[in-house]
């Protein structure tokens, strides 16, 4: 190994905590030198197929030159300026942007920090709104189980409560409702009575409850389970007659992950409050948003503060938000229908073979998401290199080993990144 690679590993190792990682890090990281396009150039000199579009968000691929240009555009005129009193050009037209791309009548936006600050802030408004009626009895959540929305201590309260992070915050986190995931997986038969359990906690705690918090169709870090889209449209029905918000959590689905736009179209909804980020700058920087409609915000002013309490010191950041308009503009071009859907379709054929393999549960497609569920979890420091050893970067966790590429993979590679996951789940099935 070069000198000056390894005095870089040995300085991570010694001062960088690594996500969901011990501290030093138990597997060495791979060390990224440059990315373009769907590709990773590795410090060594190696090149990796992205399979994970880093974590949902870089849609458009790496140093694509029109996003490339927004932020340098940007950069001249200024990188940052707080937004409290103040207001820009890239914030107000992005805004526009996303009430335009977004189900009707979705028609306010706050910009927050990330994903998960946007699920806080979406929690917020529901608790406040219902304050400003003069409800403030309607404060907890009801979620769904396998769901996941994000690290800080309030998106953690909705995720699942078993298999996410509850035993270790348990006596910190709020306590809110859960209901079995949606027991229709997406192309089954619809059975009415998969409503039941939601319909009877609606119906018994709906005087408490501020809002339903799901995942539209596809429950991601949960447990990458896709449901019946007809689900949402009776949850729909259902938060109308108990007189609780709807919370859709679009973002790792948002801006066409799973064939539509949103994840909502599935079904033909509108939430009240509807959560994005990740794939909103195309992977670029950090930036989420919170759209609600202008009933949701009449209900937050009507409130003791008057106001939503909550402020990030770079929110709404102009470079953010300018590349975040670029993103978009492709996104309105439309080319991503027809990727997205070639996408699906090699990712149905690349990874069928997987589904004749006896340690695996289950192969399932999505759009841009192909999943292969093994039948145990998977031993992350013998599969992660072997991924590696095949050129590919895909980063499993549990039972699962799932790809979400960059829009712009050329068939080649997604061919090559399919075949190496069917090679690496094939030779190294879990203990």
């Amino acid at each position: 190994m070069d000198p000056a690679l390894r005095h870089l590993l040995e300085l991570d190792r010694q001062h960088v905590w690594h996500p969901y990682a011990t501290m030093p890090a138990a597997m060495p990281p791979v060390v990224v030198e440059s990315a373009q396009g769907a590709r990773l150039r590795l410090a060594d000199g190696r090149e990796l197929i992205d399979g994970m579009a880093s974590w949902w968000a870089v849609i458009h691929g790496y140093r694509h030159p029109e996003l490339d240009a927004a932020i340098t555009r940007q950069l001249s005129r200024m990188a940052h300026v707080m937004f409290g009193g103040i207001t820009h050009e890239p914030a107000v037209l992005l805004a526009r942007e996303l009430v335009e791309l977004a189900p009707e009548p979705l028609s306010v936006v706050f910009f927050a920090d990330s994903g998960s600050v946007a699920m806080e802030v979406a929690m917020k408004m529901a608790f406040q709104y219902w304050m400003g009626r003069g409800r403030p009895e309607k404060c907890r959540l009801v979620a769904l189980r396998g769901g996941y929305h994000g690290d800080t201590l309030g998106a953690m309260s909705v995720c699942d409560p078993e298999n996410g992070m509850h035993a270790h915050f348990a006596r910190i986190l709020p306590q809110h409702l859960f209901v079995p995931r949606p027991a229709v997986p997406w192309g089954a038969p619809w059975d009415d009575q998969a409503m039941a359990a939601l319909e009877e906690v609606l119906a018994r705690h709906g005087s408490e409850i501020a809002a339903l918090v799901l995942e539209p169709v596809v429950q991601g870090a949960g447990g990458m389970y896709f449901y019946h889209p007809q689900f949402l449209r009776a949850a729909r029905r259902l938060c109308d007659a108990f007189d609780v918000l709807l919370i859709a959590d679009e973002i790792a689905t948002g801006f066409g992950r799973t064939g539509r736009m949103f994840a909502c179209e599935h079904a033909g909804i509108s939430p009240d409050i509807m959560a994005v980020g990740k794939a909103l700058t195309g992977g670029y920087l950090t930036l989420g948003a919170v759209l609600a409609t202008a009933a949701v915000a009449q209900g937050v002013n009507a409130g003791g503060p008057g106001c939503l309490m909550h402020g990030p010191t770079f929110m709404a950041n102009p470079l953010a938000c300018a590349v975040a308009r670029a993103s978009l503009e492709l996104v309105r071009q439309g080319g991503w229908r027809q990727a997205v859907s070639r996408m699906e379709a090699l990712l149905r054929e690349g990874l069928a073979p997987c589904q004749d393999l006896p340690h695996v549960a289950e192969v399932r497609v999505l759009g841009g998401i192909g999943v292969v569920e093994l039948t145990a979890p998977v031993h992350m420091a013998v599969i992660q290199p072997a991924l590696v050893h095949a050129g590919v970067w895909v980063r499993p966790f549990g039972r699962l080993v799932y790809v979400m590429p960059p829009y712009v993979i050329s068939e080649e590679d997604l061919v090559h990144l399919c075949q190496a996951v069917v090679a690496v789940v094939a030779a190294h099935p879990p203990a």
